[in-house]
């Protein structure tokens, strides 16, 4: 995918751009086009002659001192650039890049840049929590910037923690995803997410732990593999994803009704949100005081929305979720075959690292055929680019109700 792109390489001055050269390396060895720029006090921990070297081009650092090379070198690097990629990018980059500052080539050619920016931030941890920093990456990612999170481990300075550079394998397919055809290209999906909460009286509910994040990540996938995207969601903290329709809702039966009227018109539910299972019979008119030591609340069943869509679907691809506390693929099979889908995604909730509220999954994908695929602990993020991958597989083969192999 990479083959014949021209890719622009920024290194700032951190500990971590040796890591660039293996990064401009394999963008090489893979056939794209790589010219680097760099900070003054990049060139302090990696010769020019290194990058030179690598990708067979005049590496650029001074905003006049080479402009021999170059009609006018910033307006001709961001000219000839598909995308730029910023590793390391430190601090300061960041300060200057989110709020317009060109002081050198390499902030000044980004401003003339006006396709896909791709950041790669390696710190300090503090310096990377800083209030200041996050601030600086909210206003870029707002401005349509990937950034790319720092991993964690040892770092330079002695100490552990968040804001080591990804290892070069992960920039470069983060850079190659950028090129990736758009797999649902020309489909519309929708996607559940959030919990529904039940009112008991206008102050109080009855809901669950869900923070949305599962479901605003594939919403955020689908969009990226180029589908036409409606997210309808319960309570959540989260902002909404850009690029797509957004429904709030807060009941189960708010949630049943935006459902059904997108159902017909879409090519495929994720339903990943958390629908509570019983509503209150009679919620009070107003808040409930505290009279006696015991409240007996009456409640009833929900609809099963999930189970509906199964007998309504004609061509559509259909998903579910199971978050299980115990004989999580028994209870996930049971809800597969009752519920008429094409494939179900179940997670233990009460493992380390899967549960509600945090940014990574555990999760097994079993399929109606029978296949179980499993997968080790990985981001959200990640984790909806499959199962984004798996619905589109389904849509383009037709292939619904049949397992799926990696390698077919």
């Amino acid at each position: 995918m990479l083959g014949e792109k021209n890719i622009l390489i920024g290194v700032t001055g951190g500990i971590a751009a040796y890591k660039v050269v293996e990064v401009a390396s394999r963008f090489k060895k893979s056939g794209a086009n790589v010219k680097v720029m760099m900070t003054r006090n990049a060139t302090e921990f990696v010769s020019p002659r290194t990058f030179q070297e690598i990708t067979g081009n005049a590496v650029s650092v001074e905003m006049f001192g080479d402009a021999a090379n170059f009609h006018v070198a910033h307006i001709s690097l961001a000219n000839w650039a598909d995308v730029i990629l910023i590793a390391p990018a430190t601090a300061n980059f960041l300060a200057k890049a989110a709020h317009g500052i060109a002081d050198d080539l390499l902030t000044t050619t980004i401003l003339a840049f006006d396709k896909k920016i791709l950041i790669a931030p390696a710190m300090n941890t503090k310096m990377f929590e800083n209030p200041a920093t996050q601030e600086n990456l909210k206003i870029l990612k707002a401005r349509g910037m990937k950034i790319l999170e720092p991993a964690i481990g040892n770092l330079a300075c002695g100490t552990s923690g968040k804001g080591r550079l990804p290892e070069p394998e992960e920039i470069f397919a983060a850079v190659e995803k950028i090129f990736a055809p758009k797999i649902l290209s020309g489909k519309k999906i929708l996607v559940t997410a959030g919990g529904t909460v039940e009112a008991i009286d206008p102050v109080r509910y009855i809901g669950n732990r869900s923070s949305g994040r599962m479901g605003f990540e594939i919403a955020k996938a689908a969009v990226s593999a180029g589908a036409q995207v409606i997210l309808i969601s319960g309570k959540s903290e989260l902002a909404p994803p850009k690029n797509l329709k957004f429904v709030k809702v807060e009941a189960a039966t708010q949630m049943r009704e935006a459902v059904l009227k997108e159902f017909d018109s879409v090519d495929a539910v994720i339903m990943s949100a958390a629908v509570a299972d019983y509503r209150v019979k009679n919620p009070a008119a107003q808040k409930i005081k505290k009279s006696s030591e015991t409240l007996t609340l009456e409640l009833v069943k929900n609809p099963d929305i999930l189970k509906e869509l199964g007998t309504l679907k004609k061509s559509q691809v259909l998903v579910g979720f199971a978050a299980e506390t115990q004989n999580i693929l028994e209870y996930a099979n049971k809800k597969l075959v009752e519920k008429n889908l094409d494939f179900i995604v179940a997670n233990d909730v009460t493992a380390d690292g899967a549960g509600f509220g945090v940014a990574t999954n555990i999760a097994t994908i079993i399929w109606r055929g029978g296949e179980v695929e499993t997968f080790d602990k990985m981001s959200k993020a990640a984790l909806a680019e499959k199962i984004i991958e798996r619905v589109a597989d389904l849509l383009e083969k037709d292939k619904k109700f049949f397992p799926l192999n990696d390698n077919q």
